[in-house]
């Protein structure tokens, strides 16, 4: 039976924008606003919504995988993970949080091709050798692959009851001797970097050019999920992976994170072992209640 979730405390109940609200609103157009925040099982009415949100997870490389598989595989499991709503039940989610296991489904053909594709850029990335070498041994370890993403105007504070949830109904789930005793978790996640943006050279606007990094140094990684900046702190392995399918030129400038600059996307692969991922959560809520406050 799909029930609404009951956090221990209080609902989160906080200011913002109301994710209701079209991200391209300038911000003299938008309001801040109180918005109740609902948390639920997942269930198939949230079908569509979360293969709109594993695409926007995903990003360019949503088209290497059968979205609609993944998500009918994440509401095979209703007792594990959340969504979170604003309009009720029957309402589209605008975050959620499952765990799959590698290991159990590594013969399902879509989770097949997420483990060849995270094998892939594991290896050609050294920071995460690591997860290269697990993800070869044979059988694959029992890997909880946490997938979570939410619309952009979602405050940070709905993250941390979702995995403080999550490690409960874990803890429930292997008491009944179902398969999520895992050896590590695998989170997938997205970073990005700021470029010059093609409109400003276009318009020969040296005023915007973006200041080049000096002696060759790298660009600087963003976080799109501040939480993860936290939870790569109690990681055994990082790193940020080029998509496969490249973005066509110019789409970095639709996805400006400033006036001045364009951004460029990259996926985000944070490797913890079991053990620490309670830590982990407890210093991420402590995080994003503080940046709250």
């Amino acid at each position: 039976m799909v029930k609404r979730k009951e956090l221990k405390d209080n609902d989160v109940k906080m200011s913002g924008t109301d994710p209701r609200v079209d991200g391209d609103e300038s911000d003299e157009d938008m309001d801040m606003v109180n918005v109740d925040f609902e948390w639920f099982d997942p269930q198939p009415v949230d079908f569509h919504g979360l293969k709109n949100l594993l695409r926007q997870l995903f990003d360019t490389d949503a088209q290497t995988f059968d979205m609609s598989a993944l998500a009918d595989l994440i509401l095979a499991q209703p007792l594990l993970g959340s969504t979170v709503k604003v309009d009720g039940m029957e309402s589209d989610p605008y975050a959620f949080l499952t765990v799959i296991n590698l290991q159990e489904h590594k013969d399902k053909p879509v989770i097949k091709d997420l483990i060849t594709y995270l094998h892939r850029k594991a290896s050609a990335t050294p920071t995460l050798t690591p997860l290269a070498q697990l993800l070869t041994q044979t059988p694959i370890p029992p890997i909880g692959l946490i997938l979570t993403e939410r619309l952009i105007n979602m405050p940070a504070e709905v993250v941390p009851p979702m995995y403080t949830m999550l490690q409960e109904e874990i803890a429930w789930a292997i008491q009944d001797k179902e398969p999520y005793n895992f050896s590590h978790y695998l989170i997938v996640s997205k970073t990005y970097e700021e470029v010059e943006s093609k409109l400003d050279a276009e318009e020969s606007r040296p005023q915007k050019k973006k200041k080049k990094a000096a002696g060759g140094e790298k660009a600087e990684r963003f976080f799109f999920h501040p939480e993860d900046e936290v939870l790569e702190k109690h990681a055994v392995c990082v790193g940020s992976v080029e998509y496969t399918h490249k973005a066509d030129e110019g789409l970095s400038d639709s996805k400006r994170a400033f006036q001045e600059l364009g951004i460029r996307t990259m996926g985000s692969l944070i490797l913890l072992e079991a053990g620490r991922l309670e830590g982990a959560v407890k210093a991420m809520a402590e995080y994003i209640q503080g940046s709250a406050a």
